[in-house]
């Protein structure tokens, strides 16, 4: 984010730290080390330059000395690795420096900004939008982004990390929009997609690329919940009673095809009989008493076996 820029009124609507955001400790963010890197060089020469003065009796050096010091620390500057500076010259934009140790034309360039390249996260929501069946809901969401031209998001934008809350804001809401009340559940996965290109179309053109937005939470009101619910449940019992009666169809087919074959060939039908009868007995073993008819069965098989 540019610096020496004020910031602009609070807004409602605008991001606060939650309990959430606290939890994490923002590392590898200090510039202790870079400021005192270029405090030590200043120092280091006016220190040059007034060991030159004691050893020549020259006082003038010091003088020398001392402006030499102001002058390095205002033109050097440390960049980190995952940090860009932006450089102006008389206030146009000269060029985007970094990282490492950076000079700059004393009294000509200057330092306007300081950007962070790494990737960064804006939670955002949409509070009571309305779904294109006009129901009501919240929904919690998650930007992933990040700068990759540090000279245009500073030079086009006053404030890009509000910029990208509230077009991502915005464009939550016009896709949810489009989007029924059943079909959030099925095609999160799209919609996420789908933020994604729109805000990545928006906001390429100023530097910014946008990597991945997560929903994290739908909210649907209590009452809705039921009707849901119930209708949920009307609907796996329909698919369970169709299913239930398709198979009773195949195994009513499969009953007429099986009574059609022993029609047709008394063979069958007897071994069917015999069948039967070795399975009763199998396990348990016993007695068995034929019928006369049941016997005919089995002499006119034997017959059969013979031919």
């Amino acid at each position: 984010m540019a610096k020496n820029i004020p910031d602009e009124p609070d807004i409602k609507g605008e991001p606060e730290i939650t309990d959430e955001d606290s939890m994490f400790e923002d590392t590898a963010t200090s510039r202790f080390g870079a400021v005192l890197l270029r405090w030590l060089l200043a120092a280091g020469v006016a220190a040059l330059f007034m060991a030159a003065a004691w050893y020549f009796s020259s006082p003038p050096l010091v003088v020398l000395g001392v402006v030499a010091g102001i002058v390095l620390f205002s033109c050097a500057h440390v960049v980190l690795e995952w940090e860009r500076t932006v450089v102006l010259r008389f206030g146009k934009f000269n060029r985007v420096a970094g990282p490492g140790l950076i000079f700059m034309i004393p009294f000509v360039e200057y330092s306007a900004a300081t950007v962070d390249l790494r990737m960064r996260s804006t939670a955002f929501k949409a509070e009571h939008v309305l779904t294109s069946d006009l129901v009501p809901v919240d929904v919690d969401a998650v930007l992933f982004w990040m700068v990759w031209d540090a000279g245009k998001a500073c030079s086009e934008m006053r404030n890009y990390e509000r910029l990208v809350f509230w077009i991502a804001q915005t464009t939550l809401r016009d896709v949810m929009g489009g989007v029924g009340i059943a079909q959030m559940g099925v095609r999160r996965t799209q919609i996420d997609k789908e933020i994604a290109d729109i805000l990545e179309r928006k906001t390429s053109e100023w530097g910014i690329t946008i990597v991945s937005v997560e929903i994290r939470d739908i909210e649907i009101p209590e009452e809705l919940q039921e009707s849901l619910s119930a209708e949920a449940r009307a609907e796996r019992e329909y698919n369970a009673r169709i299913i239930l009666a398709e198979v009773e169809k195949e195994v009513s087919e499969m009953f007429v095809d099986a009574a059609r074959t022993y029609k047709e060939e008394d063979a069958a039908l007897q071994l069917r009989a015999m069948s039967f009868v070795s399975e009763s007995v199998k396990d348990k073993g016993g007695l068995v008493v034929i019928p006369s008819a049941l016997s005919d069965a089995f002499e006119g098989l034997e017959k059969i076996t013979r031919k």
